[in-house]
């Protein structure tokens, strides 16, 4: 009897792993193609944010690894949506690992061996956006088809992530994707279909929105705001742009010196060392042209952006801006992009390009932004108290300033 005790004991234990497996992989969900009649990153085409909006709402409805939240109204008075993924596991506890994210970001009242204790058990919250430049179109197209990879993909590595994160996935400016995609689309040839709209694609302020996130003016970076400071407090937040440096596919991180002194040297640390797992993801992946520093003008020192306003917050902040259209282009040659150098290891021959190439390369960045979160998941989240600790300090002592 005790025998049989101990076999169906052990049954048991073999068991439950297999079944938090079989329950992340019963995810038979609509593919984009079965969804828009068309594949993200197809030649010529471009879905709408109703689309998006149908789509998600279809996946949220089929997947047990996705959340769907409304974050409030656009100034076109559209739904905001933001798509939460995680393992089941995880999504069954979420309001403890969003307890955990904000008590360690805050920092106060919180001793170094409780902060550890928390980290141990919390998951890394890593925020991916799309959308913010409307005409900026890939990345609305990468934010669709990395939802729809996170929750239909059964690869070791994705439940992994799935493990180990938890993904908010969400659409900066939907008014602009509605008008944008409308407006390409609407052009019955193909070969004169182009995203210059002739309004802004934010009611107020254009591609001024992303001037606002020190100021929330407008509704959408109200809303933004709200999940980034006062709900979810993530640790790496990841802000899509366009266009890459002409010769090159995309820059990414890490930036040009001089960094921005203002900020805990622990953002800087940690900013540099994503950026360094996405340049190497590029390259064991065989995608060249991906440069960074002195590749571009991008820095650490514009304070009013999306992905520049978390610095502020001790989260780590990153911008790729990459080339790419629905309309197919041409990688330029660019003499000086033509030969290895520190910041551009990997560079790539002038060629055509695809839209669809411009949405693979967002994937591997996404894939390396998660991939470092979750090997790291606990450093990153103890490193958010420990910004929030030296924060507090800093606010605590006496200081002198020869300028106002």
């Amino acid at each position: 009897m005790r025998g049989l005790f101990v076999i169906a004991t052990a049954s048991i234990a073999l068991a439950a792993p297999r079944d938090r497996a079989c329950a992340q992989r019963q995810n038979v969900v609509t593919s984009p193609r079965e969804q828009f009649g068309f594949a993200i990153g197809d030649d010529y085409k471009l879905a709408t944010y109703t689309q998006f909006e149908r789509y998600v709402r279809t996946l949220a409805s089929q997947s047990n690894r996705m959340q769907l939240v409304d974050i409030g109204r656009t100034a076109e008075g559209r739904t905001q949506l933001m798509a939460i993924i995680s393992s089941p596991a995880n999504l069954a506890k979420l309001a403890r690992y969003k307890e955990i994210s904000r008590r360690l970001a805050t920092a106060s009242g919180l001793a170094e061996a409780d902060a550890r204790a928390l980290a141990q058990e919390g998951k890394a919250i890593v925020w991916i956006d799309g959308g913010l430049h409307a005409t900026e179109v890939l990345g609305a197209a990468q934010l669709t088809e990395t939802i729809y990879e996170l929750v239909s993909r059964n690869d070791r590595e994705t439940l992994r992530f799935l493990d180990d994160c938890i993904i908010l996935a969400v659409h900066a400016n939907p008014d602009g994707m509605e008008l944008v995609s409308n407006w390409y689309m609407g052009e019955r040839d193909t070969l004169k279909r182009n995203t210059n709209i002739p309004r802004l694609y934010q009611k107020y302020v254009g591609h001024d929105n992303n001037r606002d996130f020190y100021m929330s003016n407008q509704p959408e970076s109200r809303n933004i705001n709200h999940q980034l400071y006062w709900e979810w407090f993530p640790q790496i937040v990841y802000n899509h742009h366009q266009t890459g440096p002409a010769g090159t596919v995309m820059f990414a991180p890490p930036f040009r010196d001089p960094f921005n002194y203002n900020y805990d040297p622990l953002v800087v640390m940690e900013l540099d060392q994503v950026g360094a797992a996405m340049h190497a993801r590029f390259e064991s992946e065989g995608k060249p042209g991906v440069t960074m520093r002195s590749g571009s003008s991008y820095s650490t020192w514009w304070n009013g952006g999306l992905r520049t306003t978390p610095y502020f917050h001790n989260m780590v902040g990153l911008l790729t801006e990459t080339i790419g259209s629905p309309t197919p282009t041409k990688i330029p040659f660019v003499p000086d992009q033509q030969l290895p150098r520190a910041d551009l290891p990997f560079p790539i021959a002038p060629q055509p390009w695809h839209f669809r190439q411009s949405v693979e390369y967002s994937l591997t960045a996404n894939r390396a932004v998660l991939d470092i979160a979750s090997r790291n998941r606990e450093t990153f989240l103890f490193n958010a108290w420990r910004m929030g600790r030296n924060s507090i300090e800093r606010g605590s002592r006496d200081s002198w300033t020869t300028t106002p």
